[in-house]
Formats: C-alpha cells, sequence, structure tokens
C-alpha cells in the first residue's frame, strides 16, 4: 500500500497522470493557477513508477494504522532531518568572508545579507525534492489535480520545511541537514528581529512536545495538506485527505503516550500551531521580496520556488 524510495532527480517522479480526478495535461499549467505556481510546472510532476510499481492508495482505501504507516515511512524516506540522520551531526558554523571593497556601512551589511540568503537558500533548496517525493506518498495525494499538487507544495513547501528543522533549532542556532548552523543573529541579517523571535518561539514550543519522528511526518503532512491555499480547485478532496491525516495523528499520539492527559492536551495544541506556522510562511515569502528586487545569484529550483528573477531575466 506504501510506496518505497524511487530514484530522485530534480523535481521529477511526480504522481501519476492518469488519475480520474488528475484533469490538467502535463503541457503545463492553464487557467489562475498557473500564476500561483511559478516555475514549478505539471510536467515536473509526471508519472514515473517506482522500483515495486506503487504508488500510495487512496487515502479511503486504508485503515488508519495503514495512514500511520504510509506517512511514517514517507517521512523517513524523505526527510533528512529524522532523529536518526541527526543524532550525530558534526555542526560548523558559516562565517561571511572579508571584503575590503565595501566602503560603507550598508554596502557591508548588504553583502552579508546577499552571502547568507545565498548560504541559506543552497542549503534549503535540496528540501524541495524531498517534500515532492514525501507529498506523492502521502494516502490520496495523487488523487488531487497536477494543479493542486504544484500549489500544495510550492505554498506548503516552507512551513512543511521548517516543521522538520524545528528540530535542529536551539541554543540560538538553525542547524542544517549537513551540520551547518547560522546564529540568532545571522538570521537577523537574512530576516529581522520579529521573524527570527518568532521562528525560535516555533521551534521550541515544537520541540517541547517530545514528536517521534513518525509524529512530526504526521504532522507535516497536515501542514502541507491545506485546502485553502489560493487557486486550489478541489478543496472539499483535499480537506477529507487532510482530516484522516489529523485522525492518523490523533491516534498516534493516544497510543504512544498511553492515552495519558498529556496526550489529550497535545492534539489541540498542535492544531493551533498551524495559524503560526502560516504567518510564518507568509512573513518568509514577504522577506523574499528583497531578493526580487536584488536578483543576487540563488540556486535556480530556490529562485522558481519563491518567484524570484534570475539574474539573466528581464
Amino acid at each position: 500500500m506504501c510506496s518505497i524510495a524511487s530514484s530522485p532527480s530534480e523535481l521529477s517522479g511526480g504522481c501519476s497522470a492518469t488519475n480520474n480526478n488528475n484533469n490538467t495535461n502535463n503541457n503545463g499549467l492553464g487557467g489562475p493557477a498557473n500564476a500561483g505556481v511559478g516555475g514549478l510546472n505539471a510536467q515536473q510532476l509526471n508519472s514515473v513508477e517506482n522500483h515495486d510499481g506503487m504508488m500510495a492508495s487512496p487515502a479511503t482505501e486504508l485503515s488508519v494504522y495503514d495512514v500511520i504507516m504510509c506517512v511514517s515511512q514517507a517521512h523517513r524516506l524523505n526527510c533528512s532531518y529524522t532523529e536518526e540522520q541527526t543524532r550525530e551531526l558534526m555542526r560548523r558554523s558559516l562565517n561571511v568572508p572579508p571584503n575590503g571593497l565595501m566602503s560603507s556601512v550598508s554596502e557591508s551589511l548588504e553583502f552579508q545579507k546577499i552571502w547568507l540568503w545565498q548560504q541559506y537558500a543552497a542549503r534549503v533548496t535540496p528540501g524541495v525534492q524531498r517534500v515532492v517525493e514525501f507529498a506523492k506518498r502521502l494516502p490520496g495525494f495523487c488523487d488531487f489535480t497536477q494543479d493542486d499538487q504544484l500549489i500544495l507544495i510550492k505554498m506548503g513547501f516552507f512551513e512543511t520545511w521548517l516543521s522538520h528543522v524545528a528540530r535542529l533549532v536551539k541554543d540560538s542556532t538553525l542547524t542544517f541537514d549537513d551540520g551547518t548552523y547560522l546564529t540568532r543573529q545571522q538570521l537577523e541579517i537574512i530576516y529581522d528581529t520579529d521573524f527570527v523571535v518568532s521562528l525560535f518561539n516555533f521551534a521550541n514550543t515544537l520541540n517541547v512536545y517530545g514528536l517521534s519522528d513518525t509524529e512530526i511526518g504526521l504532522f507535516s503532512a497536515m501542514v502541507l495538506l491545506a485546502s485553502d491555499r489560493p487557486g486550489i480547485s478541489e478543496s472539499k478532496m483535499i480537506a477529507r485527505t487532510r482530516e484522516r491525516i489529523t485522525e492518523a495523528l490523533r491516534v498516534q499520539i493516544v497510543r504512544s503516550r498511553n492515552a495519558s492527559t498529556q496526550a489529550l492536551q497535545l492534539m489541540p495544541a498542535l492544531e493551533a500551531k498551524i495559524p503560526e506556522l502560516r504567518s510564518l510562511g507568509a512573513k518568509h515569502n514577504a522577506h523574499c521580496g528583497w531578493l526580487r528586487m536584488t536578483k543576487p545569484r540563488l540556486p535556480p529550483l530556490f529562485a522558481e520556488l519563491f518567484d524570484i528573477p534570475m539574474e539573466d531575466e528581464s
């Protein structure tokens, strides 16, 4: 019932284009949804079967325990921030190189900001393919239209990634999956103080909850399956799929904590964190406005995902 890892390539190997509910052709996106997904087009989610020729089964065919198993497997196969993969991570700092050509404080700060954004983007970008692979293995995701799949991934990527990296946000640093980390002060150069305070508050609270990898996978699936994203055409179908994921997380929390009082309180607390995460996603997108104006050299996929013009574009 659950898919296993297929050979990854940049934004390839998506859900089957032959699903009954998939009414978009593979040549691109039409209608208003096109404006909402930028350079991530339908062709980048074309059908590529994995080694067993299997994809995640429709959500309606699975029991709640099957859903838990499928989402847990999808998360462990496609997240580089699991407990196992970060247990022995060797941390190292990212130090801005000196630049003697800067003649003023403002020029120096802009140089630092551009350099830090470039380092940040280079380490975030590999997560895009992982989130695509994670999404297409969620029960029911491949039943959505390709337009809806793309909108969910594009608009939910940062929030999903942040729910994964939160495990490595501590001691006033954010550590990436390669062990490099940004300090709180460096993040404030990239964003601003208010955003960084909100980011650390979110991550620290999530860490206090002590979620397992399975629970983080289910929570991030809930985050990704937001049926109210602009441009979504089949919101009811997405909402039903999300409800099954939500129920699976509720069952997992209760059974892993022996139906304790803490377990009963945890699910409402997690659901209350999602608007906070959505707010962070919106503010992150607003901060990308600076990149859209300055157009520094960034990984092409990062630029496409956040609608940042490339240097050679007019």
